[in-house]
C-alpha cells in the first residue's frame, strides 16, 4: 500500500551479529571491502518486514567480506526519513525504497548511480529497469514490481467485466438484491487517491505529465487541468457520489480492503499487498486488468518497482555497491523477499522460480503488462496533493472541469 505522510519517524535498529574476525574471514587484497579502505560496518535501512527477510544474507555477505552488516528497520516516511539523515551526514550505505523516489533522491544529492553489468541488466525485467533510469543513468537495482489490477469475489461476480460500465451494472444489481451494499471498492478518502484513480482517468484520455522523443517525462507537458483532463473527469464524475455512486469518499485507503474482504462489494481495485487478507478472509478471487470505460482507452495502471539504492554519502560506498550489484541481484535474495511480501520479482530467474507455487503472479504481470512507470521525476511531488483533493471533491460533486482546472494551476505554480 502507498502511503505518504509528513514528518519524521525514529529508527529502530536491528544490529545482526558481526563476522568472523578469523584468518580464514579477513579480507584479502582481492575483496571489495580491501579495495574499499572499508570500514568495518555496511548500514542497510528497510523496512520491517524486508529488513527481516535481508538478514541471512546480510549475514553472509558479513562473512565473506569480513565486515559487520547493521540492519535499520524504518516503520514509515522512509524517503523524508533518508533524505534528511543524509544532510546531516548519518544515513546508510543501502536504502531500499519505492523507485519514484528517484528524481527526489538524485535532485537531493542522496543517491549514486549502480554500476550494473549487461548480463545483470538482461537478468531484470525491461519494464522494471526502465522505471529506475533517470536521466540516462541506472539509479537503483529492482527487486519487485507491482502494479494495481481488480480483484474479484467470483462467487459473487463470476464473470470478469468487460467495461466499467459493465462492471457498475454488475455491481448495482448486487446491491438491488441485497447481496453486496457498495458498488466497487476503489479507496478515494476526504483527499483522494490519485495513484488508485490514475488507471480510470488514463482510461478516460487524462494524463499527467507527457513524454518527450525519448520517452522520459516531461514535466513542462502538464496534463493536470487541460482540455483532456476536464473531459477526463467528466467521466470519472459519472460513477461519483451524484452519478452512479462507485465512486465514494467514504471507501478510504483504511477501509476498502475491509470491505470487500467483509463481502460488502464484489470488487476490488488494489495490489499485491491485498491479497494475503483477501485469502485469509476465505473469499474465491480472480484477479484481471481494470476494465476501461466503453469505448475509452486502456485503464492503465502504474507500475511501481521496489529498489535497492547506494546512498551518495554512506561511509561505504564501493561495499555498498558490491551488496546492490552482486547480491541483490541473486534469485535465492530475490525469493526471501518475495517470501517476505509476496510482489512479482523483477529479477526474471526469481519470478520464474516461485511462479509455479503463485498462480497469482502471472495474473498480476497480465493486469499489468501495460503499465506505465509511475513518474520519478521530482515535479511529480507537485501533482499528488492537488490532484487528489480535487478528485475527491468532483466525487462529491464538485464542477469537474472548474475543479481539475483550479488544480492543475495550482500544480504549474507549484513547479515553475
Amino acid at each position: 500500500m502507498r502511503l505518504r505522510a509528513a514528518g519524521l519517524v525514529a529508527v529502530l535498529a536491528i544490529p545482526l551479529l558481526a563476522a568472523g574476525c578469523g584468518s580464514d574471514d579477513s579480507p584479502t587484497t582481492d575483496s571489495p571491502s580491501a579495495k574499499a579502505g572499508a570500514t568495518g560496518q555496511l548500514t542497510i535501512w528497510a523496512d520491517d518486514k524486508r529488513a527481516a527477510a535481508l538478514k541471512p544474507f546480510a549475514d553472509k555477505f558479513g562473512t565473506e567480506n569480513g565486515v559487520t552488516v547493521k540492519i535499520q528497520a524504518i516503520s514509515k516516511d522512509q524517503q523524508t526519513t533518508f533524505v534528511t539523515a543524509s544532510q546531516q551526514g548519518s544515513g546508510p550505505d543501502v536504502m531500499v525504497g519505492a523507485h519514484d523516489w528517484i528524481g527526489n533522491l538524485v535532485q537531493n544529492g542522496a543517491i549514486d548511480p549502480v554500476q550494473l553489468s549487461a548480463d545483470q541488466k538482461s537478468g531484470i525485467a525491461a519494464n522494471a529497469l526502465t522505471a529506475v533510469t533517470f536521466n540516462g543513468q541506472t539509479y537503483g537495482v529492482p527487486y519487485a514490481t507491482e502494479n494495481l489490477a481488480l480483484i474479484r469475489n467470483t462467487d459473487l461476480a463470476p464473470e470478469v467485466p468487460k467495461t466499467i460500465e459493465d462492471l457498475v451494472a454488475a455491481g448495482q444489481k448486487l446491491k438491488t438484491e441485497k447481496k453486496a451494499s457498495e458498488i466497487l471498492c476503489l479507496q478515494v478518502g476526504q483527499t483522494g487517491d490519485a495513484y488508485h484513480l490514475y488507471p480510470l482517468y488514463a482510461s478516460a484520455g487524462g494524463y499527467l505529465f507527457g513524454t518527450g522523443a525519448n520517452g522520459d517525462y516531461d514535466a513542462k507537458d502538464l496534463g493536470v487541468g487541460n482540455a483532456a483532463s476536464q473531459a477526463a473527469f467528466k467521466k470519472i464524475a459519472t460513477l461519483g457520489e451524484k452519478g452512479s455512486g462507485a465512486l465514494k469518499r467514504s471507501i478510504t485507503s483504511d477501509n476498502s480492503i475491509a470491505t470487500f474482504t467483509g463481502k460488502k462489494c464484489a470488487y476490488l481495485v488494489s495490489g499485491p499487498w491485498a491479497v494475503a487478507d483477501v485469502k485469509k478472509a476465505g473469499i474465491k478471487y480472480d484477479i484481471t486488468a481494470i476494465p476501461p470505460f466503453a469505448g475509452g482507452k486502456q485503464a492503465t495502471p502504474f507500475l511501481g518497482v521496489q529498489t535497492f539504492y547506494v546512498a551518495a554519502k554512506g561511509k561505504n560506498k564501493a561495499l555498498a555497491q558490491e551488496f546492490v550489484t552482486n547480491y541483490v541481484t541473486t534469485p535465492d535474495l530475490a525469493v526471501a523477499l518475495y517470501q517476505a511480501e509476496p510482489r512479482p520479482p523483477a529479477l526474471t530467474a526469481a519470478f520464474d522460480q516461485v511462479k509455479g507455487n503463485d498462480p497469482d503472479l502471472a495474473k498480476w504481470q497480465e493486469a499489468g503488462k501495460n503499465a506505465i512507470p509511475l513518474p520519478a521525476i521530482p515535479e511529480m511531488a507537485a501533482i499528488w496533493d492537488p490532484f487528489g483533493k480535487a478528485e475527491a471533491a468532483i466525487i462529491g460533486g464538485a464542477d469537474p472541469a472548474k475543479t481539475i482546472e483550479a488544480a492543475g494551476k495550482t500544480i504549474s505554480g507549484s513547479i515553475k
